[in-house]
This record gives structure tokens, C-alpha cells and sequence, in this order.
């Protein structure tokens, strides 16, 4: 067994082994379970970017028609980005944009749901965060001061750690 087989001690960061080295953990024993998990960000602009991306004249064409694709595909990609998560087979991505005229902003809320041995917490996380990049991609000739924030798990169903809600 090398240094890089040994598990990280129990309550310690499951992706470091017992050497300190970055891994994949296996989880090849596991269950193939039902898994779920829902994101959330919000994206804030000024009246008038909000109001172009409302009326559909924007310039780059329909913003959250296509942030909506963007986010979808990311979900999909999660293991390209992030290094040390598993490609999973998805069975749903469902990706809904509010907007919030009262604080002019765009709030994003992701759910993706899969049956298999790890969660989907990354990737409804991955799917949020890309939607919001792409609204102000499609928009920063406007407003180059949008903020993204507030981006987070809102909950998780599934797996050996069971179920979740943000307090």
C-alpha cells in the first residue's frame, strides 16, 4: 500500500490522505443511491442593466435564456473544473432565474439530481455559479460592477450522510 492509499483519518478532509496527499476517494463500495442537491446565487446590477435584460435588448440577445443553457452545461462539465470530483451520470438539471426588481438583482437556483455513490452538491453549486458568470458576461459592457453573491447549498437529499437544509 502506498502513502496514497491509507484514508484520511475519520473527521479530517476526505480528499487528503493520510500523507497529505490530494486524491480521489473511492467510492467504488458505495450504494448507488438517489441523490439530490439545490444551489442558489444572486447576481446585483444597476436599473438599467436589469431593465435590458427584462425587455430581451440586450445586445448579446436573450441573457437568462442563455445563461440558463450555460448553467445546464456546467452542471454536466462539474468534473472538468473542479479536479477532484467524479464524472457523474446526471438524470436531471434544472436551472431558474428571478429577478428582483426591488433589489435589482437576479437570483439563480439550481437542482441537480442523480442515482449513484457520490452527491451532487458540486455540480448544482458549478451550475449556479456559471449562470451568474454568464449573465455578466452578456452584460458588462453595461455594468462592469455587477456583484455575484450569496452563492451556496440550499439543501441535499441522499447518500450516508442523509439529508440536509441550510438554516
Amino acid at each position: 500500500m502506498t502513502p496514497s492509499d491509507k484514508q484520511a483519518p475519520a473527521g479530517e478532509l476526505s480528499h487528503f490522505d493520510a500523507a497529505g496527499q490530494a486524491h480521489m476517494v473511492d467510492v467504488g463500495g458505495k450504494d448507488d443511491t438517489r441523490r439530490s442537491a439545490v444551489a442558489a446565487g444572486t447576481i446585483r446590477m444597476q436599473p438599467a442593466t436589469l431593465a435590458l435584460i427584462v425587455s430581451g435588448n440586450a445586445s448579446k440577445g436573450d441573457v437568462l435564456g442563455i445563461a440558463r443553457i450555460a448553467a445546464i452545461m456546467a452542471a454536466k462539465r462539474t468534473s472538468d473544473l473542479i479536479p477532484l470530483c467524479h464524472p457523474l451520470a446526471l438524470t436531471r438539471v434544472t436551472v431558474d432565474f428571478e429577478v428582483d426588481e426591488t433589489t435589482n438583482s437576479v437570483h439563480c437556483r439550481a437542482q441537480v439530481d442523480t442515482t449513484g455513490k457520490t452527491g451532487v452538491e458540486m455540480e448544482a453549486l458549478t451550475s449556479v455559479q456559471i449562470g451568474l458568470l454568464t449573465i455578466y458576461d452578456m452584460c458588462k459592457a453595461v455594468d462592469r460592477g455587477m456583484v455575484m453573491t450569496n452563492v451556496r447549498v440550499l439543501e441535499k437529499q441522499g447518500g450516508k450522510s442523509g439529508d440536509w437544509t441550510a438554516a
